[in-house]
């Protein structure tokens, strides 16, 4: 059917012709090679006629490997070689669990290299051309095949080795055979199963059924599959009943795996022998009748099943940010959470196939709303986020694909840092699915009423409908396990581990960092924590670039001022080789601080950390009490911070400290103090 495209095709209006280069076989006659010069008219009339060009040709290398019935097509343009390369490759083989089916693989690649200044126009012609000519590929060889079929030739033999005697080309089967030649008992499908020469054997059928899943079973409770999909399922469903001892999992259990490997079956199959093996050794079948979750959980515990979305998935609330995760640890322990997670989960399954039958059609997975008020820096506590970490690994490895859509509302300022701490984590098919709103985003069209029906939204979101999950609030100490704990040097640890660096400031040697800013308009963001002592916080620009320093502290009883780092050199004048951007904030112990910066002018941007003391007495003003009693305090020892701060272009940002990654992401607005304009304007958040 491919051959007959040749020399010219009228299905395919911008393939005006072809010639062949050169053709071989090989002895045996197993392998035939032709190489074609194929000229085209690609629909860029005005941009070729600029380059003087009137047709596009390109070499195409046909081989059909008659022994492993294959046919691989790979193709390159000749026109414009030295400035655009274009690169496809196309496969055509035999499905290898069903005869019946044919695998066609396809992709391309495009680098333009230099195009006359044309180079964005001639990607989004060839991408445009490309995209519709996949379709239009597998419509001229189905119009092939039918014509094919028309003429009665249905089938054409397998290739057998010649005699020894040898006419190679005797055998050589080719696609204009006569009708003749088609034995009487061969449909339109072919007569595949009556030839025992393949290569590939045939799928091992232990029922009519076995090979193929009925149209309407996959449409009530599967969903859309295409033929591969089916066959990956039937396979691995297979294998299964072969191997597995125990329980076999139905088949939307299956399909999730394979789903979440992209239909890859060895790494689904991978996938999924671990999950049951995890199912059996912590009886996980069992935790909807075994598991009562501790009063305390029921209290505290801010989450709770609510109707359901839109499109009929289960919805389940989480109040984030009103929940006490570090009491809920203390109190109960990690294993005990985990628990009450993995409940859910199978709850929400349960709750699917429920919603199934009631729908009418399949419900695979739920929709979870995330409300985020009340997130502070107290949620970021490090055995806190250990054991979210552990849930989330946990969550992805069992129950894959079972997260339609992940709603996050009233994301506050401090989100950024928890998703960037945790979204490594999260497979990235799972991170396409969120959503996330600040502020009052969420309110109105585009927002929740987009996913949910309004008189299911929340009483707590404006909405109508009186929700019962738990308020949270913190959880009594009385009722933690074990006794509290130091916190400073966890929390610096687990900055140091992730995105935060922790810095000391000792008296007379502040900590700086520099930020080359090459456009004038950007944004700077920071955020940091003061964890002891109390510092000064300055933003400075020069012109210079500063050089770096490690230098050591004036205080005796320290040796050296160890992630301590000095720029601003000592020679350099204020207002005459660096200008202040910010004014100078006290930032005392125990405070977390967010703010940003939109840069005016490239350059150097310098973030300092300077010890905080008292301030020069004047004949009119006295020094305060509160400063005279910190200097006293910290005048002996270093101060500690943890920070971290990035660099956003100006258009990607809205007042938020990070983009988040996602296209979808509503978490914008964040600062209401940051607008844009010719002055340089900034924000800066106080929490403690």
């Amino acid at each position: 059917a491919y051959e007959k495209r040749f020399p010219t095709c009228p299905e395919i209006p911008v393939f005006l012709g072809s010639e062949i280069l050169h053709e071989s076989r090989s002895d045996d006659g197993a392998i035939h090679i032709i190489e074609r010069s194929c000229k085209l008219n690609v629909d860029a009339p005005r941009l070729l006629k600029k380059a003087r060009v009137e047709y596009v040709f390109f070499i195409q290398k046909n081989t059909v490997n008659w022994k492993e019935r294959t046919l691989r097509i790979e193709a390159h343009n000749e026109t414009f070689a030295n400035r655009v390369v274009v690169l496809e490759t196309c496969s055509y083989s035999v499905h290898p669990e069903n005869e019946e089916w044919t695998c066609f693989e396809q992709s391309a690649s495009l680098d333009i290299k230099s195009f006359f200044g044309f180079e964005s126009t001639v990607e989004k012609i060839a991408m445009k051309q490309y995209t519709s000519n996949i379709k239009r590929g597998k419509e001229v060889i189905e119009h092939y095949l039918k014509e094919l079929i028309s003429q009665g030739i249905t089938f054409i033999p397998r290739w057998t080795p010649p005699p020894a005697c040898g006419q190679k080309d005797e055998r050589t089967p080719a696609v204009g055979h006569d009708a003749d030649d088609v034995p009487p008992e061969s449909g339109a499908r072919g007569a595949t199963k009556e030839q025992t020469a393949s290569s590939c054997p045939p799928a091992e059928a232990g029922s009519p059924d076995a090979d193929k899943l009925d149209a309407d079973y996959i449409e009530r409770y599967l969903g859309q599959l295409t033929p591969m999909q089916e066959s990956c399922l039937i396979r691995l469903r297979q294998w299964l009943q072969e191997t597995h001892k125990g329980k076999i999992p139905k088949d939307e259990h299956i399909l999730r795996f394979l789903r979440a490997r992209d239909f890859n079956i060895d790494k689904a199959r991978e996938m999924l022998c671990q999950s049951l093996s995890w199912r059996k050794q912590y009886q996980v079948d069992y935790i909807l009748q075994s598991w009562r979750p501790p009063a305390l959980l029921e209290e505290y515990y801010t989450g709770g099943w609510h109707y359901q979305d839109k499109d009929g998935r289960p919805l389940y609330i989480l109040r984030l940010g009103q929940m006490d995760t570090k009491g809920l640890v203390k109190a109960l322990g990690e294993e005990s959470l985990l628990r009450h997670v993995l409940s859910i989960n199978e709850e929400g399954q349960k709750r699917c196939e429920e919603n199934t039958n009631v729908f009418g059609r399949p419900i695979t997975s739920w929709t979870c709303l995330v409300d985020l008020e009340g997130l502070n820096m107290r949620h970021l506590w490090r055995p806190g986020v250990k054991a979210l970490l552990r849930i989330i690994e946990v969550v992805e490895d069992n129950y894959p694909e079972t997260l339609g859509r992940l709603l996050i509302v009233r994301a506050p300022r401090v989100f950024p840092v928890l998703w960037t701490l945790v979204s490594p984590f999260i497979n990235e098919n799972t991170r396409q699915k969120f959503l996330i709103y600040s502020g009052n985003n969420y309110q109105g069209p585009g927002g929740l009423v987009d996913y949910v029906d309004k008189d299911v939204i929340p009483d707590f979101l404006g909405g109508d409908c009186m929700c019962t999950v738990p308020e949270g609030g913190l959880v009594p100490k009385s009722l933690y396990q074990t006794e509290e704990e130091p916190e400073n040097s966890d929390h610096i640890r687990l900055w140091t581990e992730t995105i935060y660096h922790s810095a000391s400031v000792l008296k007379g040697a502040p900590h700086e960092i520099v930020v080359e800013i090459l456009e004038g308009e950007s944004v700077i963001t920071w955020d940091f924590d003061i964890l002891k002592g109390d510092v000064v916080f300055s933003l400075f620009h020069s012109k210079r670039a500063p050089e770096t320093s490690h230098k050591e502290a004036t205080l005796p009883s320290t040796s050296a001022a160890g992630d301590n780092m000095q720029l601003i050199d000592k020679t350099w004048v204020l207002g005459v080789d660096y200008s202040r951007m910010e004014s100078p904030l006290v930032c005392r112990e125990g405070e977390s601080i967010q703010g940003s910066h939109v840069t005016r002018w490239p350059g150097f941007y310098i973030l300092q950390w300077k010890m905080h003391g008292p301030l020069p007495c004047s004949g009119t003003s006295l020094p305060r009490v509160d400063d005279v009693l910190a200097s006293l305090q910290v005048s002996s020892h270093k101060c500690k911070l943890i920070y971290y701060y990035e660099v956003l272009a100006s258009k990607d940002f809205r007042g938020s400290m990070s983009s988040l990654e996602s296209c979808n992401s509503g978490f914008s607005q964040l600062s209401g103090a940051t607008t844009s304009s010719s002055q340089s304007q900034s924000s800066s958040h106080l929490s403690r």
